[in-house]
């Protein structure tokens, strides 16, 4: 049965711009979904910085707890995404699937696995098959561009009857700076975000 798009849902999708600094890739690695985009790599200079705040669970997913260990260093290479398995409640073997997963993107891009930062969305308590994410990611490397926003969001989704993007402008003095944003997450926002996943991405220089 088709799921109709929500009435909240915008009339209007912006179009995110470019940013300098930050290049998106998706494809299908077939987790959960066929015909749609579940997989999304977005790669960042060297040298950006990072910041994050996670769900406040004592139960929460392999990603997440990898994310919580390494943003303190606040640098960032690339985050990696997908969509339809959460890889949480999967003990030692989500901890590895992480860890396999980070440690290609890492290999491919030339970034210390520190900087490499996963968040999965999607069925809780299946292990993850990181064997179809990884057999992917060279895949998305020649597909990297600055204006894959809305593949980005797409990619991210779920539950999700449709996209959600934003973008914005201002001035930091007489420098104009940009900042677009994805998130997904529908039914099961709360408590603390629970399944939602949003990035924040500018080209402001914030220390």
């Amino acid at each position: 049965m088709a799921i109709s798009i929500s009435p909240l849902a915008p009339v209007f999708r912006p179009h995110l711009p470019a940013l300098d600094g930050v290049a998106l890739a998706v494809c299908n690695c077939g987790l959960r979904y066929t015909n749609r985009p579940d997989l999304l790599l977005a790669v960042f200079h060297p040298d950006t910085n990072i910041a994050g705040v996670f769900t406040k669970s004592l139960t929460a997913s392999a990603p997440v707890e990898w994310c919580r260990s390494f943003i303190k260093n606040g640098k960032v290479g690339g985050i990696l995404i997908n969509a339809g398995n959460a890889n949480a409640f999967t003990g030692k073997q989500g901890v590895k699937a992480v860890k396999n997963c980070i440690l290609n993107v890492s290999k491919i891009l030339g970034y210390p696995e520190k900087t490499i930062f996963p968040a999965s969305t999607g069925v809780i308590g299946e292990p993850l098959r990181d064997e179809l994410i990884i057999k992917k990611i060279p895949e998305l490397i020649p597909k990297l561009s600055y204006d894959a926003w809305s593949d980005a969001a797409h990619a991210i989704m779920t539950t999700d009857t449709f996209p959600k993007m934003a973008t914005r402008h201002a001035f930091i003095g007489k420098t104009k700076v940009t900042i677009n944003g994805i998130a997904k997450g529908s039914g099961m926002i709360a408590p603390d975000m629970a399944t939602m996943l949003g990035l924040i991405v500018t080209d402001a220089d914030i220390p």
